[in-house]
């Protein structure tokens, strides 16, 4: 049996790993988020479907909202990161035209939205368990 040192030690390796995985996603889903194909937003969607993908993963596999929370916080970071000026006044993410500026807005307001989902999802796994055992 692990010891309480070792098992803290893994949840929090896991949400330091997290939170990696979460801002590399971002930075890609952030540059990328502004891509279009003619009027349909491609990259928005993409990125959307992605990080929920990623979240939804993460709160699955681990069983564990900490782990899911920390990935969103490092799309969110990385978001917030790279929608900034930089010292010399250059950007990595162009500026909106009038015609397309909802889509940032829209991205901005989708990661924590996501986050906020995944994260205060309910966990049904005992729900399922006592609806196995009833039937059986």
């Amino acid at each position: 049996m692990a010891s309480p040192v070792s098992t803290l030690l893994a949840r929090a390796l896991t949400w330091v790993f997290s939170l990696a995985i979460g801002a590399v996603y971002g930075t890609a889903a952030t540059v990328a988020h502004a891509f279009r194909w003619g009027v349909v937003p491609i990259g928005l969607l993409l990125a959307i479907l992605g990080t929920g993908a990623l979240l939804i993963s993460f709160r699955a596999l681990t069983a564990d909202r900490w782990t899911a929370l920390a990935a969103g916080l490092g799309v969110i970071l990385a978001t917030w990161v790279f929608s900034m000026v930089g010292p010399g006044g250059s950007a990595i993410v162009a500026p909106a035209t009038a015609a397309t500026e909802w889509i940032p807005v829209t991205w901005t307001i989708a990661v924590p939205l996501l986050v906020a989902l995944v994260v205060a999802w309910p966990d049904l796994s005992s729900v399922r368990a006592e609806r196995t055992r009833t039937r059986t």
